[in-house]
């Protein structure tokens, strides 16, 4: 629905809507400024609500496409409500990290690359062997075939790397909220073991 609502408005108006909701890191920390009272501004919500804000067709559904991926598997793995706890947790981290790498740039991080790279992660940690199955097009018709997983990440980075050079967001450097929700989804995944164990189990 926010993407709708964005493609639906006019351009002047859509760009103050990203910079008003999307992570712009020169409105989230300032430099110059004491850390710990910025710790509490209310402006740190932008953390959460840019999860919820893409610019493009081809951004929003790769994300969607990894998330089904891997968060399908992930969340009944997890269970419902941790699940939403490492996808909002790692968002929000990631876009923090993005802004701290980028402090004072007046350009807005979009999108939930992070906090999917969270529960990719997570993913990889708690299932390094696995293999996903998968519905593809093979010649006239649909085949269900397992892909390692390993592959499909080797895949989303690619697509990551894409995105972060030639996307909406700024530059590369985007990069590192990347990276850090994947280091997220990393630590998420040692304290969430014993857990996962249990509701394999039964």
């Amino acid at each position: 629905m926010c993407f709708v609502g964005l493609a639906l408005t006019p351009a002047p108006t859509r760009i103050a809507l990203l910079l008003e909701w999307g992570t712009v890191p020169a409105n989230i920390f300032d430099t110059h400024e004491a850390w710990l009272p910025q710790l509490v501004d209310p402006a740190l919500l932008r953390l959460f609500t840019a999860l919820f804000i893409h610019v493009t067709w081809l951004h929003l559904m790769s994300n969607l496409l990894f998330l089904l991926i891997f968060g399908l598997p992930g969340e009944r793995a997890l269970g419902s409500l941790r699940f939403l706890a490492l996808f909002v947790i790692g968002g929000i981290v990631a876009n923090l990290i993005g802004a701290l790498s980028l402090a004072g740039v007046r350009l807005p991080i979009i999108g939930c690359s992070g906090a999917v790279s969270a529960v990719v992660g997570t993913y990889v940690a708690l299932f390094p062997r696995a293999k996903l199955g998968l519905v593809l097009p093979l010649g006239l018709y649909l085949e269900f075939v397992r892909v390692p997983a390993y592959l499909l990440i080797g895949i989303w980075v690619l697509l990551q790397l894409l995105f972060s050079y030639a996307g909406p967001s700024y530059g590369a450097y985007v990069w590192w909220a990347h990276i850090g929700g994947f280091m997220v989804g990393l630590v998420f995944a040692l304290f969430s073991r014993d857990a996962v164990a249990r509701r394999l189990r039964y």
